[in-house]
């Protein structure tokens, strides 16, 4: 298990560093979605944080605007944006949860925060223990290929990550995020 001082340390320096490092790529990112199609470049959405407490989750979006706020696997595939679907492949979507790392509000290793609406996945990591731990940007589940269409192999997987977490596996996640496909 990971001393929770460390890990918060830990995720307010990287988090500080790579904000300020992407900060360029972030820039170039909003400028596309802005020109591409019209809308904010930015969006915030309502997602199940620690102890099943709703917080905003920022992204940067990827989606044409008026898109029904849905899991990502059940949105229709022609509602990504052309911009998007780049966004989404390099990860570059996610950068903006950097400030919600740094608001302590995630981590970056951790479940992946759902929208309150998954009710079936909620409800399997609440059982599982795993609310109880801050979202991530990034976890286990996602370096499996595991995404939240199937809710009870995801809670599982999560509560896999909580039983086993280490400072090694967490570094283990992020470079497999990176470096994935």
């Amino acid at each position: 298990m990971i001393p929770k001082g460390l890990k918060r340390a830990f995720d307010l320096v990287v988090a500080a560093v790579m904000l300020v490092a992407s900060a360029p790529v972030l820039l170039v990112a909003m400028l596309a979605i802005r020109v591409s199609s019209p809308g904010p470049a930015l969006f915030s959405q309502t997602r199940v944080g620690q102890g099943g407490a709703p917080f905003l989750c920022h992204k940067m979006r990827t989606m044409h605007r008026g898109t029904p706020s849905l899991p990502t696997h059940e949105a229709p595939v022609r509602s990504v944006t052309a911009v998007g679907r780049t966004l989404r492949r390099t990860k570059i979507d996610e950068l903006p949860q950097l400030w919600n790392v740094l608001k302590g509000e995630m981590s970056l290793v951790g479940p992946r925060p759902c929208l309150p609406t998954q009710t079936e996945l909620v409800e399997y990591r609440r059982a599982l223990g795993v609310l109880s731990a801050l979202p991530g940007i990034t976890g286990l589940a996602q370096i499996r290929g595991i995404d939240m269409s199937d809710p009870k192999l995801c809670a599982e997987t999560d509560a896999e990550y909580l039983r086993t977490a280490s400072f090694g596996l967490d570094l283990r996640i992020l470079l497999g995020t990176i470096y994935r496909g």
